[in-house]
């Protein structure tokens, strides 16, 4: 890890102002800290200060979804898996397609088909979602050069 700390201070000062590399200094800051805990201290008079990072505390936020996620996952393949043997439907598409690859039914007392039916539903749109805000919150610090709080 010492390797990886000594390659992100040396390229530090081509992000810094006047740098070439000055306006995606919002997207090394997040790396940096993402990686490492800021090293910055507040200087001055007394304040009350948290020992709280707020990306820190956000990983602690998405730990706590996992379980939603979870059932979530299960949920949409069970209600699915339903429909289907209820019905008697003869799924079409990509879905399908690949849970059948994988030797899978659509039964939907079967625990592990109902949990990667809704994956394969779930997992894409989460996907584009994630990606989208994150993109969405890497351009607005960019252009406002602000740091990316919770990316």
């Amino acid at each position: 890890m010492k390797v990886l700390r000594d390659y992100l201070d040396s390229i530090h000062p081509k992000f810094e102002k006047g740098a070439k590399l000055e306006k995606f200094y919002p997207i090394y800051e997040m790396i940096d800290t993402f990686i490492y805990t800021p090293g910055e201290t507040a200087q001055g008079d007394v304040h009350v200060r948290d020992a709280l990072d707020l990306k820190r505390m956000m990983s602690t936020v998405a730990i706590a979804l996992m379980p939603v996620i979870l059932i979530s996952l299960y949920n949409t393949g069970y209600q699915a898996n339903s429909v289907i043997m209820g019905q008697g439907i003869t799924p079409e598409g990509w879905r399908p397609a690949l849970l059948s690859m994988l030797g899978m039914s659509f039964d939907p007392s079967n625990h592990l088909c109902n949990l990667l039916y809704g994956a394969l539903y779930f997992i894409p749109i989460f996907l584009v979602t994630q990606m989208a805000g994150g993109l969405c919150e890497v351009l607005f610090a960019t252009v406002r050069k602000h740091e990316i709080n919770e990316g």
